[in-house]
């Protein structure tokens, strides 16, 4: 394990070795917490069907091999789910006489501090800065401690939670932990309205994404990592471990089309609350899981980054910037909860009213300035697509009012949708290029336009949106990848692709009816992915390698998106 926070997310890394470049076998080396078995030659992974408890096989030439099972308990306990700050561990062995080592070696403050560490009958404490964390475990205590080689003759169980101590029987709680753990995984994935094509993808893509859910608030991050470079000493390095209004809007429009309602109604509570935080006013790109505003940004100077590719950052400034397309994703997300009577609890009127203050701020700025989608630090314009976004804010408010039955409402809102439609083509359309330019002051390109198809802004069939399409591909494509944008911006030029963005070509692609060749590009994306199924931010064109935070939601959204709508359906399968 080499990188893991607590007690939340976006936490302090108890293990963060991730992001550091020392030796593995180095004295010096910390922020992991390492298993091993003796003369390895082999290591296989994967993940016990639909569930995301991780099985490692190692192995050595003599014929001597291990099983280490990984979770974190998730399961009902007592009419809740027991979800602790915790990390259950079983290593089995299942072959020869194997003899293994563990390392524990966590880090605090962010590498700036030493750990202390004790040693009972049956735990270890390590006293952290923000909390006391205690591994209890049946294996021998002092034989960890000293990390020696010693053999493996039945079950090893580990227990990694708050410093309290365990109360029942370690071998049987954590077995009886993993096997209801794995029930409720799979019973949540029984109820999902998955693809006939492509399930074990789709089914990874989603459990990854409720993985991404801090499950006390509702809130989603973008990612469970901080400063992955987007490609190779770029700078480019941001902590995603953050709930951003437009990625979360994302993550529950895919759910939603798996029938994964319990994500969106969770993350509903979260909206409601930084909506009546913002009292109809500004509100923020994004939030901490718990709702906080000010995410100040900073750098651990303690760990030299992933590959020594630093900085580290911590916080993320991207919270005081003016992204005006918040407004759309807050909208679009909640609109759902006026017409899906499958909710436990549906929209109400009173809802509506706060919405509405949403869509008056959207109303108000969509014309003016901001940040935009990729958060450029230096330099502000009028984006095509925040315009367009704000425009949803106001459409689809226009259906929650038909909803409620509040015709003057609904015509209200739909006025004021249709007068900002005719301004953003106006503003927004080149006819010498014969496309939508990504902002209303000169004629450039952004592959977030490939989104006013799913937006509903513009038709397939509709001239503009073909031309946008032609644009964006002669600037844009490099071969089966596709960047946000070409042109420089705060730390040059481009050099990696946006893996979303060419799922959002794929999805283009499919509705101008170039089916096959979209099936084909996601088949190639498909086997991009890493051993676990998963994708980063990034992918470098040349290369192929995968850059950038780890797992992405975006990226996992557009593998769900694109098999919903590629597969066939079920009716020629069964």
């Amino acid at each position: 394990m080499v990188w893991a926070c607590v007690p939340r997310v976006d936490g302090d890394p108890v293990f963060s070795a991730l992001l550091d470049d020392v030796e593995w076998e180095d004295d010096a080396a910390r922020g992991f917490w390492a298993i091993e078995l003796e003369n390895c030659v082999a290591v296989e992974q994967h993940y016990l069907r639909n569930t995301p408890v991780l099985v490692t096989r190692q192995s050595d030439a003599q014929g001597n091999a291990i099983e280490i099972f990984d979770f974190c308990p998730r399961h009902k306990h007592k009419g809740r789910m027991y979800r602790p700050v915790a990390f259950a561990r079983i290593v089995r062995p299942v072959a020869g006489s194997p003899r293994i080592r563990v390392r524990l070696r966590p880090t605090t403050a962010w590498n700036a501090e030493s750990v202390p560490i004790s040693y009972g009958s049956n735990h270890i404490r390590m006293v952290l800065s923000y909390m006391a964390m205690r591994v209890s475990t049946d294996a021998p205590i002092g034989l960890i401690a000293q990390e020696s080689w010693f053999r493996l003759e039945q079950d090893a169980h580990f227990f990694m939670g708050p410093d309290e101590g365990f109360s029942d029987a370690l071998r049987p709680a954590i077995e009886r932990m993993l096997d209801d753990t794995i029930e409720e995984w799979r019973l949540w994935v029984r109820g999902l309205a998955i693809p006939a094509e492509w399930q074990e993808a789709v089914i990874r893509s989603a459990i990854t994404l409720k993985l991404c859910q801090h499950e006390e608030t509702g809130a989603i991050v973008a990612a469970l990592t901080t400063s992955i470079p987007e490609h190779a000493d770029s700078g480019r390095n941001w902590d995603y471990r953050y709930c951003w209004v437009r990625d979360a809007y994302y993550t529950v429009e895919a759910l939603n089309r798996l029938g994964a309602l319990d994500v969106l109604e969770s993350y509903l509570v979260y909206l409601r609350n930084i909506v009546d935080g913002a009292k109809g006013g500004h509100i923020q790109p994004l939030y901490d899981v718990r709702g906080k505003a000010t995410l100040t940004e900073w750098e651990a100077d303690k760990l030299p980054g992933y590959r020594g590719m630093g900085p580290v950052r911590v916080g993320n400034a991207a919270y005081s910037q003016i992204q005006h397309d918040a407004y759309g994703q807050i909208v679009l997300s909640s609109v759902q909860g006026f017409i899906d009577q499958r909710l436990l609890r549906m929209a109400s009127h009173a809802d509506f009213e706060a919405l509405e203050a949403v869509g008056e701020r959207a109303w108000t700025v969509y014309d003016q300035p901001d940040a935009g989608l990729w958060e450029l630090r230096t330099r502000a314009h009028v984006h095509s697509y925040s315009a367009v976004m704000c425009w949803a804010a106001c459409d689809r408010l226009a259906h929650a009012a038909q909803a409620l039955d509040l015709p003057l409402r609904a015509a209200h809102w739909q006025n004021r949708a249709d007068t900002m439609k005719t301004r953003i083509v106006e503003a927004a359309w080149r006819a010498d290029s014969q496309a939508i330019s990504a902002n209303f002051e000169d004629d450039s390109r952004d592959a977030s336009l490939l989104q006013l198809l799913d937006l509903r802004f513009l038709t397939a069939d509709d001239p503009m949106f073909m031309g946008t399409l032609a644009a964006l591909e002669a600037d844009l494509r490099r071969g089966n990848d596709m960047l946000r944008y070409s042109t420089p911006d705060d730390f040059g030029e481009p050099v990696t692709a946006f893996n979303v963005c060419t799922f959002w070509l794929i999805e283009a692609l499919h509705r101008t009816g170039r089916t096959e060749e979209a099936r084909s590009l996601f088949e190639e994306m498909l086997s991009r992915r890493t051993a676990a199924g998963l994708l980063s931010e990034d992918i470098d064109p040349a290369t192929g390698e995968l850059w950038g935070n780890y797992p992405q939601t975006y990226s996992l959204v557009g593998i769900i998106n694109c098999a919903v709508l590629l597969s066939k359906p079920w009716s020629v399968m069964r």
